[in-house]
């Protein structure tokens, strides 16, 4: 049985690997003086307009997240150390995939004194409202590109025999899917006490009282507007960059959009700071509108590459300000 520290480093490692080759394999055939040549030419402009929008997505972020905490214990927390504590967990997440959150956490309640578990509680909120948001942003790209989405599922299967197929056997399959409801049902039922199943319903349940939970804040609305206007400013980052590249200048809104969402599901994949798969996802989607494929690479290592360089150098100031920031201290009873 390996340690449980050794098995975190192996982890890490594995991620990391796994990250670095997905690179190299996406990266091997363009030479650097090509890659270098479109950053000297791109217009700078837009791509540090960019980062600017970043940077208030990031402090927008940290305000949301103070409306989640419970003021009652430990220090108040201001807007600048949640901001602070933000960053740092960005910078966490560089090193150890998912590290960000007990980092940004943790960060808090040394400083401020409030519970870890109650801050991380706060975090499975924001996780979860992001979760919806990512699926409805989806959505709204489908709605708005549904010739593109049906273009790349025929290119993976044949969706007229498919449909054809489903109506010439809709009673078979209409009694196929009550015989795996019941099936499912019966296994919910003999394994609930299962760790996976206890996993899914828990997930489930946060999300649910996550949701439920933001009614009772003491500004909700406030709340539900800046997790709209935090994806709002990640389709205006990506827009500010698309027009800071010639070879992606006249994406269509909807087109961005749709890049927007591939970036954010390359972002959520287990490695450090989407390394590799967001590279990967939007080039594919780049290439699938009509970008030359090394065109399309040079997108996703410019708006990657800025970012990664925004959130280290914010991160570090960020994480050594609240160094610096003296430990809280429960007052003494008098």
């Amino acid at each position: 049985m390996l340690h449980p520290r050794i098995k975190q480093i192996l982890q890490v490692l594995i991620s990391l690997g796994l990250a670095v080759w997905i690179f190299w394999f996406l990266y091997k055939d363009i030479e650097v003086e090509i890659l270098w040549s479109q950053v000297k030419t791109s217009n700078w402009f837009w791509i540090s307009f960019s980062l600017i929008i970043s940077l208030f997505g990031f402090w927008l972020r940290g305000w949301r997240w103070t409306l989640l905490m419970d003021m009652s214990e430990g220090k108040k927390v201001t807007y600048g150390e949640s901001y602070h504590a933000v960053m740092v967990g960005y910078l966490a997440n560089l090193v150890v995939p998912r590290a960000g959150e007990v980092a940004r956490c943790g960060v808090l309640t040394r400083t401020n004194g409030i519970s870890l578990g109650q801050l991380l509680g706060t975090v499975i909120i924001e996780r979860s409202i992001d979760l919806l948001f990512l699926v409805g942003t989806i959505l709204l790209a489908f709605l708005i590109e549904n010739q593109l989405f049906i273009s790349l599922a025929n290119q993976l299967v044949n969706l007229e025999q498919i449909f054809q197929g489903i109506l010439d056997n809709l009673p078979l399959i209409i009694g196929a899917f009550g015989v795996l409801v019941l099936f499912g049902y019966l296994i919910f039922r003999r394994f609930r006490q299962s760790g996976l199943i206890q996993k899914i319903q828990g997930f489930l349940r946060d999300i649910y009282g996550g949701v439920k939970g933001i009614s009772r804040l003491s500004n909700p609305w406030g709340f539900w507007l800046s997790s709209l206007l935090i994806w709002i400013i990640y389709f205006s980052t990506m827009y500010a960059v698309s027009m800071g590249i010639a070879s992606t200048a006249n994406l269509s809104p909807g087109e961005v959009l749709l890049v927007m969402v591939m970036g954010s599901i390359g972002m959520v994949a287990p490695v450090q700071g989407g390394i590799g798969t967001f590279h990967a996802l939007v080039a594919f989607i780049l290439i699938q509108l009509g970008i030359a494929e090394q065109d399309g690479k040079i997108f996703a290592a410019i708006i990657h590459g800025t970012q990664l360089i925004l959130i280290l150098i914010a991160g570090l100031i960020s994480w050594v300000y609240m160094l610096q920031k003296p430990a809280w201290k429960k007052p003494e009873s008098a």
